[in-house]
Parts: structure tokens; C-alpha cells; sequence
């Protein structure tokens, strides 16, 4: 009798089981699970640490851990001490965490440090059929390539440290499916802002979402990235998206990557994880990519989204009572009015970076949108790469200079903007349109007002001073 067929999810966990939890249903114990790959920064780390000291423990597995310097850190005269006196404890407190602990860890200024969720995979630690655990929500990224990427509260994280296990609970699987070809113009963070505001921020919730279909296949691996990142957004537990051809060629050469025979033999298990095709999903959605266009944000969670070419929805014409007093508090929270086209909101402040879209494409994308034009008059923008290694080679391709040309400020690596934890954040009443993750109130600093759009659409607000794409540029 032939195997039952499983899916890409499936597969990857049941090769990590080390002990099955017994039971049925909603009763069953939790599954023991092996974890791949342990990524460290300095905000979710130090009561962990702690917890191994107290408890005379050391850390299981130091070689399957790696540690980066990201949240806290200043993206303008790093080597500088950190004015912020708690930003700076967490990063003195890191460092000598992973001294003592024996962690590889890249420091501000090091080549390689940067954003942990951009540096696993440019370091080509993060491999498909892996399991990857991080402090950190958007930890979801690495399923990009197969691998199932979770964010871990600091008890796991201590958990992870002493064991180098995981004791978890089997997710339910939805597949989203987007059939079609994305515009030109339209990009993989337009694509999941429209799936996050088709299921809402809490469709995903239970789930781990496997993104497929044609419009998924032929998105490079940096928008593949970005679109699993944004799967906590969902309120997914991860996101995964079946390796293939586009990803071993990312990964093949870096500097963590199976090597030679080792080489070929991890691709032909790798080809070995996509989804059978008999296998069921718990739940399944559907999207038309030929459909999308640019999509920004309007609220205060990133499922109250909409076309840039629309306009503000009216709280009034909601049928359900619980989305209407959402759309209404973040109505008043923004400062905006019902029935104002997207494209006339004025902005302050224009943030490229995060996790979500700081790497190199992305700023290729900014860059090609800016150059020959300059920042509007009031406007401040900041260009924050995801990682050193990104700024270098951003550097070497001249895209730099195009960003000083155009009146943007050119940082270090970092998380910068994304989250109000270290000196680049809004004041109250700014507005900022934003390629980060999250648009909550008060995310980019206390007051601040925050729309999540792609970089494409930030380089041509930045240039405009509203919300716009390139198109508005011609």
C-alpha cells in the first residue's frame, strides 16, 4: 500500500520527529522536534542566556547557532557608542552572551551582520527541508525555501539553546494559490498585502501557508522572501514555498552550501520535498495575480489595505460591526477621511529596509525608480540595507550614489525604521510610507502613522511626496 500523500509541511516535519506525541485530535501531546538552525539577536536572547546560566547548562548545539547584531543598533555612526543606554546594554549583553556561550556572532561593522532574517540566507545557512527557529516573528522568511521558519517566544528560545528541541503541536496546512503572471509594476509585497487583506490578519491563524502556482514560480528568491515573511501578517504560524531551480541557484556557492557530490545529493533530496499530488490541504485559497495592481495600506493593521488607485473605504458602507469599528478607530488614528483617493495622501518620511524588502533587488528596484529625479521638497527619506553585504554590493553597483543624488539618506545595515527600537523612528503626527511588515500604532514611533507599501511605490512617493507607483512618474 502506497505512502499517504503529504505536503511540503508535512514532509518537512515528519523528518524532524524525534519523539511523536500520542493521542487524537484536539487531545494529542505535542511532537518533540529536532531544530536545524537556532538564529540569535540581542532583544529575545539575554533571558535565555540567562536561564542556561543559572541552570548550569550549556548551549547543545553552538554550531547550529548564530547570532547578529540588528534591533538596537544605530544605522548612522555605528562605531560610535550607542546613545540609547538600554539599546546599548542589549548589544554589550549579546556579545558577552556569545562569548561565553561560544556563538558565532557578527557585530556592527563585520562584514556579514546585518538583519538575521537577510543574513541566514545570504550566508547560505538557511537550506530547504530545514527547520529554523528564531526570537522573532518574521522568522517566517526562510520558508522561502522549504523550510519550515518559525518565530519562538524566550522560554522556546531557552528550550532551543539547552536542547537544540522543540516541543510543538502539528499545524493545520492552506494552500494559497496564485495562477497568472504579476504586472510590471507590481510586485510580490503588492501580491501578499492583497492575500492578507482577502483572508484578513487572522485567515491564517493555526495554519502554516504554502504559496503556489504560476505567479509564485516565476518570483525570484528575494520576492519569495518577502512574500513569506509577510505570512505572520496572516496570522500563519509560517509560510513555505516549495524549492526548485530559482533556489539552488541562490544558494549554490555561498559560503554555508553543500559543496561538490554533497551538492548534488542535497538537491536531489531537496527535489524530493515539493507537495505529492494527491495531497490535501486543510484549507485552500485562490488569487488571480492578473488582477493585482500596486496595494498600500490605509489602517492600522496590515489587512486594511487596498489598490493604490482606490480610495479610502467608508467605515459606514462595512457590513460587519467588528471590521467597521476597526476601520474607524484607524480612521481616526491616521488622520484620514473616508472616500480620499490613495494617491493624495501627502507624506513625511519614506523608509526602504527591513526584512521584508532590504535586500539587493529591492534596492535595485528603488534605485531605478530614483535615479535622474530628486526626494520632494519636505520629504525625508531613508535607504537602510538589510545587511553590510547588501550595502557593499549596493556600493559596487553605484546604487549609493544614486540615493545621495536623489536627496535620500544612504545608511548602515540594520532594522532601523521597521520598529521603534533604536534612534531612526517618527515623531508624532508623521506619516511615512514604509517597506516594512507591520503598521500598527505607534510601530515606527510613538504617534506615528505608518502606510506598508513596496519599493517601488516608496521610491516614486519619496519623489512625488503622495502615495504613487512609477507610472504616476511619467
Amino acid at each position: 500500500m502506497s505512502e499517504t500523500p503529504k505536503t511540503l509541511a508535512e514532509k518537512v516535519w515528519d523528518q524532524h520527529v524525534v519523539v511523536r506525541g500520542g493521542g487524537e485530535g484536539g487531545a494529542r501531546e505535542p511532537d518533540l522536534i529536532y531544530i536545524d538552525l537556532h538564529l540569535v539577536h540581542e532583544v529575545t536572547s539575554p533571558q535565555a542566556f540567562d536561564g542556561l546560566r543559572l541552570a548550569g547548562r550549556g548551549l547543545r548545539r553552538p554550531d547550529l547557532t548564530i547570532a547578529t547584531e540588528d534591533h538596537n543598533v544605530p544605522t548612522a555612526d555605528i562605531f560610535a557608542p550607542i546613545a540609547d543606554l538600554v539599546s546599548r546594554t542589549q548589544v554589550d549583553t549579546l556579545r558577552r552572551n556569545c562569548e561565553e556561550f561560544g556563538v558565532r556572532l557578527y557585530p556592527m561593522g563585520d562584514l556579514d551582520q546585518g538583519i538575521v532574517h537577510i543574513i541566514g540566507p545570504q550566508l547560505g545557512l538557511t537550506q530547504p527541508g530545514m527547520t529554523v527557529v528564531c526570537g522573532d516573528s518574521h522568522t517566517s522568511t526562510h520558508g522561502a525555501f522549504g523550510s519550515i521558519a518559525m518565530g519562538i517566544g524566550t522560554s522556546e528560545v531557552e528550550h532551543v539553546m539547552a536542547t537544540q528541541t522543540l516541543s510543538l503541536r502539528p499545524f493545520k496546512t492552506m494552500a494559497i494559490t496564485v495562477d497568472g503572471e504579476l504586472a510590471p509594476g507590481v510586485t510580490s509585497k503588492d501580491l501578499i498585502l492583497a492575500v492578507i487583506a482577502q483572508i484578513g490578519t487572522g485567515g491564517g491563524q493555526g495554519y502554516v501557508l504554502e504559496y503556489r502556482g504560476e505567479a509564485i514560480r516565476k518570483l525570484s528568491m528575494e520576492a519569495r522572501m518577502t512574500i513569506c515573511n509577510m505570512s505572520i501578517e496572516a496570522g500563519a504560524r509560517a509560510g513555505m514555498i516549495a524549492p526548485d531551480d530559482i533556489t539552488y541557484e541562490y544558494l549554490k556557492g555561498r559560503p554555508h552550501a553543500p559543496q561538490g557530490a554533497d551538492w548534488d545529493a542535497a538537491v536531489a533530496s531537496w527535489n524530493e520535498l515539493a507537495t505529492d499530488p494527491d495531497a490535501v490541504f486543510d484549507n485552500e485559497v485562490h488569487i488571480d495575480a492578473d488582477t493585482l495592481t500596486p496595494f498600500v495600506t490605509w489602517g492600522t493593521n496590515p489587512g486594511q489595505g487596498a489598490p493604490l488607485g482606490s480610495t479610502v473605504p467608508d467605515p459606514e458602507a462595512m457590513t460587519d460591526e467588528g471590521e467597521r469599528l476597526s476601520a474607524q478607530k484607524a480612521l481616526q488614528y491616521m488622520g484620514l477621511e473616508a472616500g480620499t483617493p490613495i494617491r493624495e495622501i501627502a507624506v513625511d518620511t519614506v523608509f526602504v529596509g527591513s526584512c521584508t524588502n532590504g535586500r539587493i533587488e529591492d534596492l535595485r528596484a528603488v534605485a531605478s525608480v530614483l535615479e535622474g529625479h530628486r526626494v520632494a521638497e519636505g520629504v525625508r527619506m531613508l535607504v537602510v540595507p538589510g545587511s553590510m553585504r547588501v550595502r557593499a554590493q549596493a556600493e559596487e553597483e553605484g546604487l549609493g550614489d544614486i540615493f545621495t543624488a536623489a536627496g535620500a539618506e544612504w545608511r548602515q545595515a540594520g532594522c532601523s525604521m521597521c520598529l521603534g527600537m533604536n534612534p531612526d523612528q517618527l515623531v508624532a503626527g508623521e506619516r511615512s510610507a514604509s517597506t516594512s511588515n507591520r503598521n500598527f500604532e505607534g510601530r515606527q514611533g510613538k504617534g506615528g502613522r505608518t502606510h506598508l507599501v513596496s519599493p517601488l511605490v516608496a521610491a516614486a512617493t519619496a519623489i512625488r511626496g503622495t502615495l504613487s507607483s512609477p507610472a504616476d512618474l511619467a
